[in-house]
């Protein structure tokens, strides 16, 4: 009888397993699948592409066109690539890499969000004769954000002023009765894909507040008396207010799968945006015929439109740059000269400025308390406050290291929940001076490193150590300003070493910008009076500049993206406001591979002077001569490229704004073309800026003579050292100087470690 219970268990057993088995086999995952590109699928209906692309599937699937998880074909691509998203077993995949016409299967990633006053700061004002005013403050542009939708009932989106969509847009609304808002002249478009669509049921609404202020801050409409809990008072604005917002919600709250990216960017360059706005940081270095992000915005540049695309929040961290490719505009985060000011006074009389969103209006908080150092009776490095003890933190002033970003307000809660009375949040070391304006729960102050660490001092020597936490509301002139913001993204670029990246730094610290009731704050998720909040992060800096573009389009309607990209750089600022070197977080003089070309400067970006033009023919020499073989080109192109009859060139011989050499015991010379956008007869002579003396640059012709608009003349640039080569590498700066401008574009010979 138990052999035969026994024998029955094992039946049973096995029976399981070969259904466990089974079952996994036939899961189903997600991909994007690459298909060699026919030469009509952009003029093909919606409904020919996806039954050619179910053609691919095994028969056995077509017939099985949904199951309990949902379609087989998730989207179907027809603009910025050749393809469908599909959900697959692993034979299925298997069968179909091996099918003629398919060039690459890719698996699904999530990639993460890049998460008032910078109008001023930048030099916007409201003047009839400003270039603002007079491009209309980016009236007929059509920006397009790829983020996780927006609030439409904010009044950031309000269309006061704005004249109806341009002929040329074809994109539709799925708002579907929102309360308050909807498409207008503001939101003309706005549409949810995959995930962020919930099966195409729910509206594109802001389900995380990100979308609302990165749409807001590249082209919210004029709203006067922002604030946020009385903070950063007056009247806010996107950079391009009077343009056009296409919404394309691809985010579910901070997640936003690649499937769903790729169906947004398809559909934007379909609808007709003039500028793409990406907030979200793409795949870290991988070369870009595997980045499906470089792929679709090689086409979406192939039609003319601009893309700003955020570096990441990697930093500072050499090579952690992200959105890379060079068709791309890649923005840094840099810090402007407000703050939103606390005060910590130290029992010995030391006085420390730090900042929080939490400004109590009676200052009740302004009194001497016992400050906790949470490492003063043990390990004298330990600031960790996630140890707390109740009985040694009630009723005092905590202090306590930061961690990530996104961490801060619940470092403050958690010492909130023990009885703490206050914190004083302190950087790491590599921090630096870098602090943020955070929405704490209770009297706090977040201080540099410098700060933190003579806090610590302090408390250590002192038996009975006392702080008090003041609050001064908004200062305004704060210095150094601009800076690097220590976790903007930094160069070098591990997919090309030799485009110098990051291309620009803008404003991407304690940003004011529209809001929405979100689950990523759920201490005010349900505060409708919040209208406005501030955020920091590359998420911020790269709206300032898709809206900075729109105005240079506006004003400019026929350059194309890579000769706006280059008024933006050329003309960006390597000074602060003090007129010394802009700093990094450190306060060091901050260096292209952590600011690109500089800090953007809008007025003198939509006159520049004269631009690097570049095209597709143009990029595909580089991407041969990046070495990525016929068929890895024809992936990013979307056509047939045979290298071997082309003239490939080098990334220093791209016709970019900055120029990236790797230079050893010999000399190297690089072609440069400049198209005078300035006036007809022009004269303009070369100024080398090389502090380092070890290297020498000779530029042919040094002086250029142009006697009409649109005329392009060429030139070389020699680079040798006068010696041996130095490990270190060095910086400097070409500058064409006229009468009306200073063209200047960066020089980087990278330390040795950089390029090996």
């Amino acid at each position: 009888m138990r052999t035969h219970h026994l024998g029955l268990l094992l039946l049973l057993s096995s029976a399981a397993l070969l259904l466990a088995t089974s079952s996994a086999a036939q899961e189903r995952k997600n991909y994007v699948v690459r298909l060699e590109p026919r030469d009509d699928d952009a003029g093909s209906s919606a409904e020919s592409v996806e039954e050619w692309h179910r053609s691919f599937l095994p028969e056995a699937t077509t017939l099985d066109a949904a199951g309990d998880d949902g379609p087989r074909i998730i989207h179907s691509y027809s603009h910025v690539l050749s393809g469908f998203a599909a959900r697959l077993t692993d034979a299925e995949a298997e069968s179909l890499r091996s099918k003629e016409g398919c060039l690459r299967l890719y698996p699904e990633e999530f990639l993460p969000l890049a998460t008032t006053h910078s109008p001023g700061f930048l030099g916007l004002h409201m003047g009839k004769d400003g270039f603002w005013s007079r491009s209309g403050f980016g009236r007929g542009v059509v920006i397009g954000l790829l983020d996780t939708g927006i609030l439409p009932s904010h009044p950031s989106f309000g269309d006061a002023g704005l004249p109806p969509p341009p002929k040329k847009w074809k994109g539709a609304c799925e708002f579907r009765s929102i309360a308050g808002g909807g498409c207008n002249n503001k939101v003309i478009g706005a549409r949810a894909f995959g995930s962020a669509a919930v099966n195409n049921t729910a509206p594109p609404v802001d389900d995380a507040g990100h979308g609302t202020h990165t749409a807001s801050t590249a082209a919210g409409n004029f709203v006067q008396n922002a604030d946020v809990r009385g903070n950063a008072h007056g009247t806010a604005s996107g950079m391009a207010p009077h343009a056009h917002l296409a919404i394309y919600k691809v985010c579910a709250r901070s997640r936003c799968s690649i499937m769903d990216i790729i169906a947004g960017l398809d559909a934007a360059v379909k609808d007709g945006v003039d500028v793409l706005s990406f907030s979200i940081s793409a795949t870290d270095g991988a070369q870009f015929n595997y980045d499906l992000i470089a792929v679709a915005t090689f086409k979406a540049m192939e039609h003319g439109i601009f893309v700003s695309a955020a570096a990441g929040n990697d930093g500072p961290v050499a090579g952690t740059i992200r959105n890379g490719a060079p068709w791309m505009l890649t923005v840094a985060a840099g810090t402007m000269d407000r703050a939103i000011r606390t005060t910590v006074r130290l029992g010995d009389g030391q006085v420390f400025d730090g900042e929080s969103l939490f400004q109590p209006r009676n200052n009740t908080a302004g009194r001497a308390l016992p400050l906790v150092f949470p490492g003063r009776n043990g390990d004298p490095d330990a600031r960790d406050c996630s140890t707390l003890v109740e009985t040694e933190v009630r009723g005092k002033v905590v202090l306590c290291e930061s961690r990530s970003i996104g961490e801060h307000v619940e470092q403050g809660q958690m010492v909130a929940a023990y009885g703490g009375a206050g914190m004083i949040l302190m950087n790491k070391a590599a921090e630096g001076y870098t602090t943020f304006a955070d929405a704490h729960v209770l009297p706090a102050s977040h201080v540099s490193y410098a700060a933190g660490s003579k806090i610590a001092a302090y408390a250590r020597s002192t038996p009975k150590p006392t702080a008090t936490i003041t609050f001064r509301g908004t200062v305004m002139g704060s210095s150094p300003a601009p800076s690097v913001a220590f976790f903007s993204s930094r160069g070098p670029n591990k997919a090309s070493p030799g485009i110098l990246k990051p291309d620009i730094t803008g404003p991407g610290m304690n940003i004011l910008a529209a809001w929405a009731p979100s689950e990523m704050h759920p201490q005010f998720a349900d505060d409708v009076s919040l209208t406005f909040f501030m955020e920091s992060g590359t998420s911020m800096s790269t709206p300032h500049l898709s809206g900075i573009a729109a105005i240079v389009k506006s004003l400019h309607p026929t350059w194309s993206p890579a000769a706006i990209k280059s008024a933006i750089m050329t003309s960006s600022s390597v000074a602060d406001h003090a007129g010394v070197p802009i700093k990094d977080e450190q306060y060091r003089r901050a260096s292209f591979y952590s600011m690109g070309a500089g800090y953007v400067n809008p007025s003198r970006a939509v006159d520049p002077g004269l631009v690097y033009d570049l095209g597709a023919s143009e990029y595909i020499a580089y991407l041969c001569g990046l070495g990525l073989g016929d068929d890895g080109v024809k992936e990013i192109t979307g056509r047939r490229i045979a290298c071997a009859k082309l003239k490939a060139i080098t990334e220093a011989e791209l016709n970019y704004p900055s120029l990236v050499v790797k230079l050893l015991a010999k000399p190297i010379t690089v072609r440069r073309t400049v198209t005078n956008v300035g006036k007809a007869n022009s004269v303009y002579t070369a100024v080398v800026d090389m502090p380092n003396k070890g290297v020498s640059v000779v530029v042919r012709p040094p002086m250029l003579r142009f006697t009409r608009a649109n005329e392009k003349q060429s030139f070389t640039v020699t680079l040798r050292w006068n010696g041996q080569p130095a490990v270190a590498g060095a910086e400097g700066n070409l500058k064409w100087v006229s009468s009306d401008h200073v063209v200047r574009s960066p020089i980087v010979i990278p330390p040795a470690k950089a390029v090996a």
